[in-house]
């Protein structure tokens, strides 16, 4: 996540959607998993969210908990950065609780049956654990997690077509002590209002503003993120932006820059594009 963060997503995570996106009071929270897995190794990750983590995130969605979950990586790479994030969204700490429980079961299991495996013949080894497979696909030591809750969230009503892969945008920002209120209420007046024009469009398919629910990195405070069923959206989304700004007069313009400036640290603002490879969400009802 912040490194796709994420978080980070993820929201950006993106994020439940469905009748339950309806209620403008949901902050829903969302679980980043960030991975660099190793050179050549890519396929084998990608089998193991497939075959781990995936029977335990579909059922938990089957039964409500999960509200939506991918898996995506960088469109830019960076030295260091990690290559593949996981995450998933749930509406409250108990959603997360439950998703934790399943899947140290389901890698206990897993592990269980691995060794199993190898004792059906007399002399025979055991397999490889599943936690030896993971360490083998994966540089562990930099894996990365991030919890994020979403202030503001909002998502398309209309049902997304089987197979949509989202590119999504994060915008990080690092808003100055004392003015994170400050802050959101100047987004939702400037910058919401045209996040929410581009939501009826169908240029965006949800959005949000984020923060981290646990507080692990000092890079960010804030984050706002997009999804997007095409790049070219990103264009739109600029267009945007700039339109808004030049219909206002230069007094205004220079108001909303300067308030912005004093809100946030502009040298440690970066942003981040991904891509999902596996995205599923909440069924319409």
């Amino acid at each position: 996540m912040k490194r796709r963060l994420l978080l980070c997503l993820a929201v950006v995570l993106l994020s439940c959607i469905t009748a339950a996106a309806q209620q403008t009071t949901m902050q829903p929270l969302t679980f980043w998993y960030e991975y660099a897995v190793n050179p050549g190794k890519e396929e084998q990750f990608l089998e193991l969210v497939k075959t781990v983590g995936a029977p335990v995130r579909d059922k938990l969605m089957a039964d409500g908990v999960v509200l939506a979950w991918g898996v995506e990586v960088p469109l830019l790479r960076m030295p260091g950065g990690h290559t593949h994030g996981i995450w998933y969204a749930v509406a409250d700490w108990s959603g997360v609780e439950k998703v934790d429980t399943a899947m140290r079961a389901q890698i206990a299991k897993l592990n269980e049956e691995a060794a199993k495996a190898g004792a059906t013949k007399k002399g025979a080894t055991a397999g490889p654990s599943l936690t030896s497979r993971i360490m083998e696909v994966a540089d562990m030591s930099k894996t990365r997690d991030y919890l994020t809750r979403d202030l503001v969230f909002a998502a398309t009503h209309t049902a997304l077509p089987d197979g949509f892969l989202p590119y999504t945008r994060f915008n990080f920002v690092k808003v100055k002590p004392g003015k994170a209120a400050e802050y959101r209420k100047a987004w939702e007046k400037y910058n919401k209002p045209i996040l929410d024009k581009l939501l009826a469009e169908g240029v965006v398919v949800a959005f949000g503003l984020s923060v981290e629910e646990v507080r692990t990195d000092g890079d960010f405070t804030h984050f706002t993120w997009y999804d997007m069923k095409d790049l070219i959206s990103m264009d739109k989304i600029r267009a945007a932006f700039l339109a808004d700004r030049d219909h206002r007069s230069q007094e205004e313009q220079d108001a909303i820059a300067n308030l912005f400036a004093s809100l946030v640290d502009l040298d440690a603002s970066r942003s981040e594009v991904t891509r999902s490879i596996i995205f599923k969400v909440t069924p319409m009802k």
